[in-house]
């Protein structure tokens, strides 16, 4: 007993909108882990730039005092 042409279409348009949805969620899913990523980075770097400029408050308060230390 053979399928029909009609059910053998049916059934590979059936399968070509399995893959078509998976393919779409697949690529939201990875869209969605690269913004993440881009952000991260982003969030990284300005940590980063905030504790080198803390870093250097302390670095300059720090001569600050040891310079008024010869003064006196």
């Amino acid at each position: 007993m053979s399928k029909s042409n009609f059910a053998k279409t049916k059934a590979q348009i059936k399968s070509y909108q399995y893959y078509i949805f998976w393919g779409a969620c697949t690529f939201a899913v990875m869209a969605g882990q690269i913004f993440v990523g881009a952000g991260y980075r982003s969030m990284s770097q300005e940590v980063k730039d905030l504790t080198e400029v803390i870093q250097i408050q302390i670095e300059l308060e720090e001569l600050r005092q040891n310079r008024s230390a010869i003064i006196y």
